[in-house]
């Protein structure tokens, strides 16, 4: 990243892919960067390998809190490039977009072939694209607003990696589960990548699922480093482990975790499907909750 200089293009942000190896395999297909300041607004744009077979798409999403509710929009030119790293022409494209309620995302599906990527833009499995965000025009309650000053420039550098399968799982024992009392329970803490987790479940549900589901969340608790990462991402199964035949009940989710939050499902498993003798999830009361982590990725700021 040393020999781009990401200062001196206002209104940018550049994002350092380092492992675009994990990006191009099934576990990981899309690849979104952190909120980013343009014109006075808040946006993110995201990179995907999932949309058009053998492209890169990408798209650009307007995150800030005051385009909240239905009376708002703005447009915006969108300049998406791939910076090459051997002194090449990069890759860019330019969009007008316009932004609403009903649209907060416009990209293009097809901004490179994979092919490409791999001969001329991906350097030691590292790529890097950059966003910049140009003639803002935004309109805030049928009142045109034009003087957004320009902002500097920003960078992160983005790490993806591969769970190795060896530390890739957790799995949580409780027994005696029809006598838990209290409305939720944790695992204790285990650690994968560079952070700690641990698994929270309400075996009688949480809001839409209380009576009638068991919920099931995983938690991201403290970095094992004190390394300067903003995030985590994370590609992973929660599931309920068959006791019988191995044919678990689980769901594939992905969540950007930051200091202490959790991602998961207040709907996880039905009661009557979770108490359903035939389907060797509860055996002599005691049942096996647990994750199982794809890949990863941290962030942090250039």
């Amino acid at each position: 990243m040393d020999n781009i200089k990401y200062k001196k293009r206002n209104n940018s942000h550049f994002m350092l892919v380092d492992g675009m190896s994990t990006l191009l395999t099934e576990s990981a297909k899309n690849c979104e960067s952190m909120d980013f300041h343009a014109f006075g607004l808040k946006w993110k744009f995201n990179i995907r390998l999932d949309l058009v077979k053998d492209y890169l798409s990408a798209y650009l999403t307007i995150a800030d809190e005051k385009c909240t509710g239905s009376n708002w929009g703005v447009t915006c030119c969108f300049n998406l490039s791939v910076i090459s790293q051997i002194g090449e022409f990069d890759i860019c494209t330019a969009s007008v977009f316009s932004f609403d309620s009903n649209h907060v995302s416009w990209g293009v599906s097809s901004l490179i072939s994979q092919d490409m990527l791999k001969q001329k833009f991906i350097v030691n499995d590292k790529a890097v694209f950059c966003a910049e965000i140009t003639g803002v025009v935004p309109l805030f309650l049928n009142v045109i607003i034009n003087t957004f000053s320009p902002t500097m420039g920003t960078a992160e550098r983005v790490k993806l990696m591969k769970v190795p399968r060896n530390n890739s799982r957790f799995t949580w024992k409780i027994t005696q589960f029809s006598s838990f009392s209290g409305e939720s329970h944790s695992s204790y803490e285990f650690t994968c990548g560079p952070r700690r987790w641990y698994l929270e479940m309400y075996p009688k549900g949480c809001l839409e699922g209380k009576g009638n589901s068991l919920s099931l969340f995983l938690h991201a608790s403290d970095f094992v480093s004190k390394a300067p990462v903003e995030a985590t991402s994370a590609i992973y199964k929660l599931r309920v482990l068959d006791q019988h035949k191995r044919n678990h009940h689980e769901i594939n989710t992905a969540h950007r975790f930051t200091s202490n939050t959790r991602w998961g499902f207040n709907k996880f498993l039905e009661l009557e499907e979770l108490h359903k003798a035939s389907n060797g999830f509860l055996v002599n009361d005691a049942i096996y909750i647990g994750v199982e982590f794809l890949s990863m990725a941290t962030r942090e700021y250039l």
